[in-house]
């Protein structure tokens, strides 16, 4: 199983070195080929794990001594994680293939190899981050995440872009300072990065630890004070907003904390407060902030904000003693990355038939192109929490963790119960969105909307079933 977790890192990136190496014509191809191995890979894993039991195994790879530096773990966190950010890599390799073309009517482009190539070296780092078991390994592969984020996000190379691109690394970069502070005191108490030592420390290096681990997690996951990249971010090519702010860059920030908790043999309550508070504050701002959005990505992007606080919110509530709020979480890392990943592709679809992803312009899609319209109806329901889509299941499981733990703690109510009147209000929110862009007659751009090509049609349809099925899948796998 370390061999399958192994091959899943190393072929994206072989494959990113034989995209750049490649004639131009063979990138795409290249890029698609290697990630959809490395999706196989993480699938027989999967398989594999499940036969045995679902028994951890963790291997050191490099070591000083007693002192682990690298190893990798695979356990019933790891593999759901990696299952989800490896297969949506695929999954956007074969949309970007289309997306990144002469008929786009938003970005009409080449699809160059560079794209390709940090591309499939953004899924072999993000295979590599959720597998890792050390903090110099979590560096590592979160530096990595942060060049190619980098890269993907001035792909076009206009000045916007450009400004963008370094602005999300800069403040990325500043947040994981975070992690060399956790990393340097974790060695300091303990004589090794292994996560699992965490454990090992006392209460004052236990909060030292998981908030300077919090502070890196911000950062990643654009929460407050750390959020003002994600929506400039929105310059990138679709597809890698898809991938950059639904599957995989901001995940970061979320998973090291949960793994981070796991190996903590119980963290002190100061951090599930911090936590909590740091949520809140980051879903009430989020929230205003999608409301006067009239660019759809734009709006996705402020949306993202919210749905990772709620899941720093459930890892919060898991400090004090809500094993359901934890697994919550975890579903609603899986659920959450292919609800938007689809809605966000839904927004690629419409720029590339339409020319724009203006909401106020964009009217009947269902009548011009009804596969986008009920992607994006799916995709509305999907990230609210409206039944029998993935979102509802993880984030019931959330707020039922929260009322439970609330009573023992009851101004957790309070933090709860604002989480719940913005889950509603976002719900109004998109529902007025559905209601304006999906039915009635067609206006001008959609009406003159040009075919979707078979392979983004491909890819919309995978999601929508994954939008449904996810929580299921989630629900049998985390037991």
């Amino acid at each position: 199983m370390i061999d399958l977790a192994l091959a899943t890192i190393l072929l994206p990136v072989a494959g990113a070195v034989l995209v750049a190496l490649a004639p131009h014509a063979f990138g795409k191809r290249l890029c698609q080929i290697f990630t959809g191995l490395a999706g196989l890979a993480v699938l027989v894993l999967a398989w594999r794990f499940a036969d045995a039991g679902k028994v951890p195994a963790s291997v050191t790879l490099i070591a000083y001594g007693d002192t682990a530096i690298l190893g990798f773990t695979v356990d019933t966190v790891s593999v759901l994680v990696a299952v989800a950010v490896v297969v949506i890599g695929f999954l956007i390799a074969i949309y970007s293939g289309a997306y990144l073309g002469a008929g786009n009517r938003e970005h009409p482009d080449t699809g160059r190899r560079r794209f390709f190539a940090f591309l499939s070296l953004f899924v072999g780092a993000m295979a590599g981050l959720v597998f890792t078991d050390t903090l110099i390994g979590q560096l590592v592969f979160f530096e990595i995440t942060g060049a190619c984020s980098w890269a993907l996000i001035g792909y076009y190379e206009k000045p916007k872009s450009l400004f963008s691109a370094a602005k999300a690394l800069i403040i990325t970069h500043v947040a994981s300072l975070g992690l060399y502070v956790a990393a340097s005191v974790l060695f300091l108490e303990t004589h090794t990065f292994s996560l699992s030592a965490i454990a090992d420390l006392g209460t004052t290096g236990k909060t030292i630890v998981l908030i300077a681990i919090l502070v890196a997690a911000w950062g990643k996951s654009a929460q407050l004070p750390f959020h003002m990249w994600l929506p400039d971010a929105m310059e990138a090519p679709t597809p890698i907003s898809a991938y950059l702010h639904a599957a995989s860059m901001v995940k970061v920030g979320v998973y090291i904390v949960a793994r981070a908790l796991m190996s903590s043999g119980g963290a002190p309550e100061i951090v599930g407060w911090i936590g909590s508070a740091m949520a809140i504050v980051t879903l009430i701002y989020g929230f205003v902030m999608y409301l006067p959005q009239a660019d759809l990505k734009r709006l996705l992007a402020y949306s993202t904000i919210t749905q990772l606080a709620y899941i720093f919110l459930a890892l919060s509530l898991s400090v004090f003693g809500s094993k359901l709020a934890f697994d919550g979480a975890i579903a609603h890392v899986f659920n959450h990355a292919f609800a938007k990943t689809l809605f966000f592709l839904v927004a690629g679809a419409l720029s590339y038939t339409t020319g724009t992803r203006m909401l106020p312009v964009l009217r009947g899609v269902l009548s011009r192109a009804p596969l986008i319209g009920i992607a994006f109806t799916v995709a509305a329901l999907a990230i609210t929490g409206v039944p029998p889509f993935n979102g509802f299941f993880s984030k019931f499981a959330i707020f039922a963790g929260g009322f439970s733990v609330s009573q023992a703690h009851p101004l957790l109510y309070v933090l709860v119960g604002i989480a719940l009147i913005e889950s509603v209000g976002s719900f109004a929110w998109f529902l007025k969105w559905v209601g304006w862009t999906v039915p009635g007659k067609a206006t001008e751009p959609v009406a003159a909307a040009a075919p979707l090509p078979a392979a983004m049609g491909f890819v919309l349809v995978v999601l929508i079933a994954m939008s449904v099925c996810s929580s299921f899948i989630a629900a049998a796998w985390l037991g």
